[in-house]
């Protein structure tokens, strides 16, 4: 089953240095899922300050740049993994905030997992 995983952190994370070692770690980690198969895609996001929202409300589009200061967190990056069972992909999303954890002590954020609606209904 396909799943998308998002990490989200408050933006206030952009400030701050990342470790080069939760980057040296993140390769390994994205390196060997990937070549396992799991990782089927992965990035990082740009800052809300380069987004843009669209939304749609009482039947009318209004467009806004970024930041979004109203927002509490930021997703800060996803993934698309391909896994057989819930289970196994929230063991990943736990080696994924493991890796967070052990080399940004500091960092605070969740991973979010959602599976990914395949076809649309008829």
């Amino acid at each position: 089953m396909r799943y998308m995983m998002f990490i989200t952190h408050s933006e206030e994370f952009r400030n701050h240095q990342v470790p080069q070692s939760l980057f040296d770690a993140m390769d390994k980690f994205v390196g060997e899922n990937t070549k396992s198969g799991v990782l089927i895609d992965t990035n990082g996001l740009q800052p809300t300050s380069a987004g843009v929202r669209v939304r749609l409300k009482n039947k009318r589009l209004t467009v806004t740049d970024g930041p979004f200061t109203e927002a509490k967190e930021a997703v800060g990056g996803y993934a698309i993994v391909e896994l057989k069972s819930k289970e196994e992909v929230v063991e990943l999303a736990k080696q994924f905030m493991e890796i967070h954890r052990i080399h940004w002590p500091e960092f605070e954020g969740a991973c979010e997992v959602r599976p990914v609606e395949v076809g649309a209904p008829s």
